[in-house]
């Protein structure tokens, strides 16, 4: 029998595949199949603004002045990291930004060296 994955919506273990899409019974939410295999096989995908392939452990320019709350100043464009580490959730980059600490940014907002 083979592993089908949860729902990424609501979570429910109760999924099931239908003309290669996976369907929720309990929220009804859909998603294709070939993009969780894809995901499984390749780990996090994301993507910087201009559509290249991020991986862990590259570099990223900063491409627009980011405001961080609690913070006086925004980290302005052109800032430099290194060393970034991908991982689920909107903010898909964690990294550690000169100045600011431990962060956690959007890939659309950051382009490879």
């Amino acid at each position: 029998m083979s592993q089908l994955p949860k729902c990424p919506e609501c979570g429910s273990e109760y999924t099931y595949e239908d003309r290669g899409l996976f369907v929720c019974p309990e929220c009804g939410h859909e998603w294709s199949a070939s993009k969780e295999a894809q995901k499984t096989a390749e780990g996090v995908i994301a993507k910087d603004a201009n559509g290249n392939l991020l991986q862990d452990g590259d570099n990223v320019t900063v491409i627009k002045d980011l405001k961080v709350k609690g913070a006086s100043n925004p980290i302005k464009q052109g800032t430099k990291v290194k060393n970034i580490r991908l991982v689920e959730g909107d903010h898909n980059i964690d990294c550690k930004v000169d100045g600011f600490g431990p962060m956690k940014l959007k890939s659309e907002f950051v382009k490879k060296l």
